[in-house]
């Protein structure tokens, strides 16, 4: 007789929650039922994509769902609190990494569930992946012998660091970042090798953050255990991916890249001294193809739904789930007694950092007595935080709406100020605005669907406009985009009075901010909303992403797919000067209901720019042109697949002169900022570049 399918809820709908979406759908004997979340509209559109319902608390979920798990993908300060709330709600319960705060909390979080009869485990997925398992037998055929030496590797960049959002959790405090990071290293040595002892610390490349927090960019950990040496080390610059696991045995040496789920396995042969190295060479290079052509198999088979980190994943899931199902124990790997044990590991890295600072009550975010005159929306970001700067330094008083609780201003306190209100909220949104002369609105959503860009995006956008009109803001100012603008022509220049044509069959992305626009000028016609848009070109500058997208397609960060050719000039344009035609646009009079073109001249091709981060930075990108024709027949396939073998609806079919517009091949013209602002942007090549990239900014040392 069939085992009962096992119904299971979500709590949390941020980015983690979608990997558990998807990947429980390919877990047999389970079905996602629920989701909640405080912004319950993010809930229910995770749980409609995924034919689920959503629920704003985790006792409304239960008692509407009844679940019979629960998995904790909220912010980590909250990991304990839900767990033993639904424990006691009689739910199993798989927690996101990292398991607790404290080895307190994880012990009193595993004997909560042994109290209440049900299991507890940790998502420490990359022990889920196919290859970690084959490695585990490997070890245990004797294939490796003792293990003398283990190095595992976590050498992947964190964009946050450079970019933000700075308020993170993770980057809230050096111990946060270990937190957050330390689990995927630890795990592997615990399971392999059990509790680590004799450990040593060493931080590297420390960098401040907008926040004024100090963290590391690195750490390497030192120790041992069962007589094995290992060392775990975190590098988060840019650089090659290298998230791996190396063994040296008696009988053999091992390969994990954990990030890829490949396993290289070399073993010493018995030819004599000259068949030796070529039999060695080929038994490599034949293993490094069998790991090739496995992946590939299963990718296609699959239609990338199982790349690695889904794998990773599916192994956890699967192993909690048959615990379930079958009335046995957690498997070890994922089991609160090995949470505990890799957060007593980590609890003695940390005791190792360096003392904090005294700690200061923290700064209220939410609107003081004192109103600020500007109020920014997307003021964490890149271009944000310079407009921020900019506004401070002409001795505006300016507003961040921001659900962050850090402030990424440090030095700042007197002039911004955190202003904490939803996005979905109008009443509380015209509350924030009120005596605010200009609101920017500079942020953007990244969604998967149409749906999500109309209800994040798009509806984010009028509730802001209309609180603003409630308000009586003075002056709304947007950041659209000029990927709208159909730039597939190169013998036509690009103006601000150049329609976008025809947008429905368009990337979503630039679909939806030009839809945006469309509404806020509905808004400026019929109800006076003093609207100025703004559409930047390609923005760059200390800061800013090296991988930009508006490039081309990037490959880790070392290796990309430029858009087209690469030989015609792109519509660059610095960070700071985009900052300041927006501090313009506040404040020029007559200039309500116009939009403009914020590039710069047109200095260098994508070509120009890898050669000229090759000369300043002593790095070479490695550089592709891209066919834009086969990137729309590549895209043709997948839709194909994914509307008839996924059975997907809503999918537009792709169009050709939207991949074309990627490649910016019509050229732009700026002159109405210059003329009608006095917008004076960076017109030598030299000094462009020069501002544009600082190896330090651009690398993270």
């Amino acid at each position: 007789m069939p085992q009962r399918e096992l119904t299971v809820g979500l709590v949390g709908a941020g980015y983690i929650a979608q990997w558990h979406a998807t990947v429980l759908a390919q877990v047999p004997g389970v079905r996602l039922v629920a989701v909640c979340d405080p912004a319950v509209t993010a809930a229910q559109g995770l749980a409609q994509a995924h034919g689920a319902q959503g629920f704003d608390s985790l006792d409304a979920m239960m008692a509407a769902c009844g679940c019979d798990a629960v998995h904790i993908l909220t912010p980590p300060h909250l990991h304990e609190p839900l767990a033993l709330q639904a424990l006691a709600l009689g739910a199993h319960v798989l927690v996101e990494k990292p398991f607790a705060l404290s080895v307190k909390s994880a012990r009193a979080m595993v004997d909560a569930a042994l109290a209440a009869d049900r299991k507890i485990a940790v998502n420490h997925n990359f022990l889920g992946l196919p290859s970690y398992r084959r490695l585990r037998d490997a070890l245990d055929q004797g294939l490796i012998g003792r293990v003398d030496q283990a190095r595992i590797h976590w050498h992947f960049p964190l964009q946050p660091l450079r970019t933000g959002p700075f308020g993170l959790w993770m980057l809230q405090n050096p111990e946060n970042l270990m937190l957050e990071l330390g689990p995927h290293l630890h795990a592997f040595a615990h399971d392999l090798f059990g509790p680590m002892d004799d450990m040593t610390l060493r931080l590297s490349r420390p960098v401040t953050l907008p926040t004024g927090v100090v963290v590391p960019q690195g750490w390497c950990v030192q120790g041992r255990a069962a007589g094995t040496e290992i060392t775990l080390s975190a590098s988060l610059v840019e650089g090659a991916d290298d998230r791996s696991l190396s063994l040296r045995g008696a009988a053999g040496a091992a390969r994990l890249d954990f990030a890829n789920d490949t396993l290289i396995i070399d073993r010493a042969n018995t030819s004599d001294i000259v068949l030796n190295p070529l039999r060695a060479e080929f038994a490599s290079a034949g293993a490094h193809l069998r790991e090739g052509l496995r992946n590939a198999a299963i990718q296609a088979r699959s239609l990338n739904r199982r790349q690695p980190y889904a794998q990773g994943f599916e192994g956890a899931f699967t192993a909690f789930y048959d615990a379930i199902s079958r009335g046995q124990p957690v498997p070890a790997a994922f089991s609160g007694d090995s949470a505990v044990a890799v957060m007593q590991d980590i609890a003695q890295v940390t005791a190792q950092l360096p003392a904090k600072a005294p700690a200061t009550a923290p700064r209220p975010a939410s609107v003081p007595d004192t109103r600020p005159e500007v109020l920014v929306i997307g003021g964490t970001g890149f271009l944000g935080r310079e407009l921020v700067a900019q506004l401070a330094a002409q001795g505006k008083r300016v507003g961040v709406l921001s659900r962050a609780r850090a402030n990424p201003f440090a030095g700042l306190d007197g002039q911004v100020q955190m202003v904490a209100a939803s996005v979905h909220d109008k009443d509380a949104l015209q509350h924030a605005m009120t005596g605010v002369d200009c609101v920017c609105h500079l942020a953007r959503a990244e969604e998967a669907t149409w749906d999500g860009y109309l209800k994040n995006d798009v509806g984010v956008t009028e509730n802001l406009a209309r609180a603003a009109l409630g308000a009586g803001v003075t002056r709304f100012v947007y950041t659209g985009t000029i990927a709208s603008y159909d730039a597939s022509r190169p013998g036509r220049t690009i103006t601000e009075d150049t329609g976008f044509g025809d947008m429905s069959r368009r990337n979503l992305y630039a679909r939806s901010k030009a839809l945006c626009e469309a509404r806020l000028l509905e808004l400026h016609h019929s109800e006076g909303l003093p609207l100025v848009i703004a559409r930047p070109g390609i923005v760059v500058g200390p800061g800013g992403p090296l991988q930009h997208w508006g490039i081309g397609r990037w490959h880790g960060a070392g290796a990309v797919r430029i858009w087209g050719d690469g030989r015609n000039k792109l519509p660059f344009v610095l960070n700071e000067d985009v900052a300041r035609a927006l501090v313009l646009m506040a404040q020029k009079d007559g200039v309500a209901g116009q939009s403009f073109n914020l590039v710069g001249p047109p200095l260098l091709s994508a070509q120009d720019w890898f050669d000229a981060i090759a000369a300043h930075t002593g790095t070479r990108i490695a550089v592709s042109k891209g066919n834009l024709t086969l990137f729309w027949g590549m895209d043709w396939v997948k839709y194909t697949l994914k509307r008839y073998a996924l059975g997907r609806k809503g999918l537009e079919r792709p169009l050709l002169s939207d991949w074309r517009s990627r490649a910016h091949l019509s050229p732009f013209d700026n002159a109405r900022a210059c003329q009608v602002l006095g917008w004076t942007p960076e017109a030598d090549q030299g000094a462009f570049i020069a501002k544009a990239l600082d190896p330090k900014a651009l690398f993270g040392f």
